[in-house]
C-alpha cells in the first residue's frame, strides 16, 4: 500500500531573487508551547546549538529575530515570529482539505496500478474530525482503500444520484431546525429511492470566540454588532446550511453581519481565523475551537450520516467500513473528539424510517 501525503511547504525571496524554504515552523510552535529553547530543540529532534543557529540564520534572512531570550524567563516569540507560526497554521487549516482531495486521488491511482487487491470505496463527504478519523483508521485496512473528496453536503448527495461516488456523509441538526434543514436535501431524500441510511456520528455546532470571550458574545443576535467580525463557512457546505436556518429561525439578516460574506473552506480554517485574531468569532464545530484554543457557544446537535444504495451495502469494502464504524475502538477515538458521540455509530436504516418528516 503507497500512501501519499501533500503539504504546503514555504518559500521566501529576497529582493535580489533569493528562494528559501523556511525550516523553522516546528521549532517556533514548539518555543511557544514550552518558552524554553532546551526543550523546544529537544521536542523537534535538534540539538541546542543547532536550534540556536537556526533561529540566528532566519532572523538574519528577516532583518529582525524571531525569538526574545530572557534572562531568568526562558525564550519568548517575537511578533514577527507569532505571526510566521499562525501563518502557518492558517495556511495549512485552510488548505488540508483540497491538499487531502487531491492526495487520495494520486493514491487510488498509484495503488491500482501497484496493487489491485483492496477495493475502492469512494466517499463523498462533508468536511469533519470524524471523517478524519475513519480515513486515518482505513489506510492500513488489506480490503479497502477509501477514497475520500471532501465536500458540501449538498454536492455529495448530488453526486451520490449521478452514481460519482459510494458513499456521500452529510448532516442534519437535530431539535426544532431540523425539519427546514432536512427540507434543503428532501430532493436527494425521497423515501421512495433505493438508499440506505448509516449513522456515523453527532457532533455539536455553535459560535467560536476567542479565549475568555472579550465580546461577550452569547447568541447569534450578537453577531450584529457591527463592532463583531464575523467568518463564515463557503455557501456549498452543510454548517453554512445549518448557520442560515438558525439565522432565519431567529429573523435575522445575514448582511447585518459583518464578515457573513468571508469565507472559508473547512472548521479548522474558520477556528484559525479567529485565533488569529482575523476575525472575532465564526461558526463550526467545537472540536474545531477546543484545537485553536478557543471558547465555544453551542447552538445546535447534529446528525452526520453516510447515505448509500441498498446494494452498496453488499460491497466487501463497505461491510469494512461498517465494521470499522461498530469497533469500540473507534467508538472511544470519536467520544473523545469535543462534541463528538459515537454511539449509533454503524446503525443502518431506511429513508422512511431515520427521515419521517420529508
Amino acid at each position: 500500500m503507497i500512501e501519499v501525503n501533500l503539504k504546503a511547504v514555504w518559500l521566501f525571496s529576497t529582493p535580489v531573487g533569493h528562494e528559501r524554504e523556511v525550516p523553522v515552523f516546528n521549532l517556533l510552535q514548539a518555543i511557544d508551547n514550552s518558552g524554553k529553547l532546551t526543550f523546544a530543540a529537544r521536542e523537534v529532534g535538534l540539538s541546542y546549538r543547532h536550534a540556536w543557529d537556526l533561529l540566528d540564520k532566519w532572523g538574519n534572512f528577516f532583518g529582525q529575530p524571531l525569538v526574545r531570550m530572557q534572562q531568568g524567563r526562558g525564550a519568548a516569540l517575537t511578533p514577527l515570529g507569532e505571526k510566521l507560526i499562525w501563518a502557518d497554521k492558517r495556511v495549512k487549516a485552510r488548505l488540508t482539505a483540497q491538499l487531502t482531495n487531491l492526495a487520495s486521488e494520486l493514491e487510488v491511482e498509484i495503488n491500482q496500478i501497484v496493487s489491485s487487491e483492496r477495493q475502492v470505496v469512494k466517499l463523498h463527504a462533508s468536511h469533519g474530525f470524524a471523517v478524519a478519523e475513519m480515513r486515518e483508521r482505513l489506510h492500513n485496512n488489506p480490503a479497502v482503500q477509501l477514497d475520500l473528496q471532501y465536500r458540501g453536503g449538498e454536492e455529495a448527495l448530488a453526486e451520490l444520484c449521478r452514481s460519482e461516488c459510494d458513499l456521500a456523509g452529510f448532516h442534519v441538526p437535530t431539535g426544532e431546525t431540523r425539519k427546514e434543514s432536512l427540507a434543503r436535501y428532501a430532493k436527494w431524500l425521497k423515501p421512495g429511492k433505493n438508499y440506505r441510511v448509516i449513522r456515523f456520528v453527532t457532533r455539536q455546532q455553535g459560535i467560536m470566540v476567542k479565549k475568555g470571550n472579550p465580546l461577550h458574545i452569547s447568541t447569534l443576535s450578537d453577531l450584529t454588532n457591527q463592532n463583531i467580525r464575523f467568518v463564515n463557512r463557503e455557501p456549498s457546505s452543510g454548517t453554512r446550511m445549518l448557520f442560515d436556518v438558525l439565522l432565519e429561525k431567529e429573523k435575522l439578516i445575514p448582511n447585518q453581519i459583518q464578515g457573513y460574506q468571508k469565507e472559508e473552506l473547512t472548521h479548522n480554517a474558520v477556528a484559525a481565523y479567529v485565533a488569529s485574531d482575523m476575525a472575532d468569532a465564526g461558526f463550526g464545530v467545537e472540536a474545531a475551537a477546543r484545537q485553536f484554543n478557543l471558547d465555544f457557544i453551542p447552538l445546535s446537535h447534529e446528525d452526520y450520516y453516510l447515505l448509500c444504495r441498498q446494494e452498496t451495502l453488499e460491497k466487501p469494502g463497505v461491510k469494512e467500513i461498517i465494521k470499522l464504524l461498530k469497533n469500540e475502538s473507534f467508538h472511544k477515538a470519536i467520544n473523545q473528539l469535543p462534541g463528538y458521540s459515537s454511539s449509533n455509530s454503524g446503525e443502518i436504516a431506511t429513508l422512511a424510517d431515520e427521515f419521517k418528516t420529508i
